[in-house]
């Protein structure tokens, strides 16, 4: 090794202290984004000092982990309860914190080497995984269920009922999971990030997908900077702003990205039930609030607002431009064929992902001597899940229309890589 390169390596910012920092940054930039949501959707007077725990919760959510609900009273009182959903604002914020971190030595030209980037990884991922197990320890509480005025808060006042209804993160579930997450966002920070150092026989690897890979992942951010900017037109023109700040903070992602899929046609079932309000536009909620399981889709949205007619014209523009893009990334004018499949593949993926991390499952049943849902709307259900394979036949559809535009357009005069 030169004497060069062995400076190189002492001086790259890939120390422990380093690595501190970033996982540091990460976990705080989620904390402040999870409390300030959660304070806009009234989450601050939680009795028993419930917020911070519930903001850890967010967190253990937020990369995937899982809760475990549970009832804690006399034998005659029964409970159910349980709660699966990613608050993808929180989910993104640290997403783009921990890839900004991990690329920062490698974007100085500090790091040079494959090695280097390894072992950053590495130290990383030991601080993470650390940082995970106290964070997944400190989401757990326990609140008081009042149960009202009505017949089961009579019940439970003549039978001495006093039921308390907590939550613990699933330690080991929420690790392992969140791990996970970590190496996923590093892997796709490598795959749009060409000064991370790479094994020479990965290398052409990354040159052929990352073209589709960082235009899909501007595409899914452009989604969120717009709906971020209609967001705030609506809190600065209607009433209830701390709602919708509680939306942008929260969900956003998961409103925009399930937009993503109904404009390509995807369809979505859901319900929502009782004292469920979370935070959602209110369309989506007037779709939900039905008896039975309810058909989320163009049809039934346009069916509440005809704005929503226009959803598949805007996502087939930007999709247009993602295989524009795509194109005038590309090493080479691609063939037609790969760039459509390329682009195929990646909203694919980006499709799945939507549809599986946008799932919400949460319900909520309270029963004395065998009667429930008698709290005057203490039970209630929460549901919304893609039709998965449908989306993804979509997706493809989609992305090869896409990628084929996009590849044809490269080949126009003046449409260059001299020209980008």
């Amino acid at each position: 090794m030169s004497t060069s390169n062995r400076a190189g390596r002492a001086a790259a910012p890939t120390g422990w202290v380093h690595a501190l920092v970033t996982v540091v940054a990460a976990l705080a930039s989620m904390a402040a984004t999870a409390a300030l949501g959660l304070w806009a959707a009234g989450a601050d007077g939680l009795p028993d000092g419930g917020f911070g725990p519930v903001v850890a919760a967010a967190l253990v959510t937020a990369v995937g982990g899982a809760l475990e609900l549970s009832g804690d009273a006399d034998v005659l009182l029964g409970t159910s309860a349980g709660l699966t959903v990613m608050p993808l604002s929180v989910t993104l914020v640290g997403a783009l914190v921990l890839a900004a971190g991990f690329r920062r030595p490698f974007a100085s030209g500090g790091a040079a080497g494959a090695g280097d980037a390894a072992l950053w990884a590495g130290r990383i991922a030991v601080l993470w995984l650390l940082a995970l197990i106290g964070v997944a320890f400190a989401a757990r509480h326990t609140f008081d269920v009042p149960l009202g005025d009505d017949t089961l808060g009579a019940l439970g006042d003549l039978l001495g009922i006093a039921p308390r209804v907590g939550f613990r993160a699933d330690v080991p579930l929420t690790v392992f999971v969140g791990v996970v997450w970590l190496a996923g966002v590093l892997l796709l920070t490598v795959l749009v990030s060409p000064r991370v150092p790479l094994p020479g026989r990965a290398a052409p690897v990354r040159a052929s997908v990352r073209p589709a890979a960082e235009a899909l992942v501007l595409l899914l951010l452009g989604q969120v900077v717009i709906g971020a900017a209609v967001a705030l037109v609506v809190a600065a023109t209607r009433d209830r702003p701390a709602e919708t700040l509680a939306v942008v903070l929260l969900g956003l992602p998961n409103v925009v990205w399930l937009g993503l899929t109904v404009g390509l046609g995807a369809t979505w079932h859901g319900h929502v039930q009782g004292p469920f309000d979370l935070p959602m536009p209110h369309v989506l909620d007037q779709v939900l609030r039905t008896p039975d399981i309810a058909t989320l889709d163009l049809g039934t949205l346009t069916g509440h607002d005809g704005r929503w007619a226009w959803l598949p014209v805007v996502e087939a523009v930007l999709l247009v431009l993602t295989g524009r893009l795509t194109a005038l990334r590309s090493p080479a004018p691609p063939r037609p064929w790969r760039h459509a499949v390329h682009l195929a593949a990646g909203l694919l993926f980006a499709v799945l992902t939507i549809c599986l991390t946008g799932r919400i499952t949460a319900y909520l049943s309270l029963s004395v001597l065998g009667i429930g849902d008698l709290g005057g709307g203490l039970g209630g259900e929460l549901l919304l899940r893609a039709d998965v394979w449908p989306a993804l036949g979509l997706a493809v559809l989609w992305g090869a229309a896409a990628g084929l535009l996009g590849a044809l357009a490269a080949r126009l005069p003046g449409l260059s890589r001299d020209g980008r």
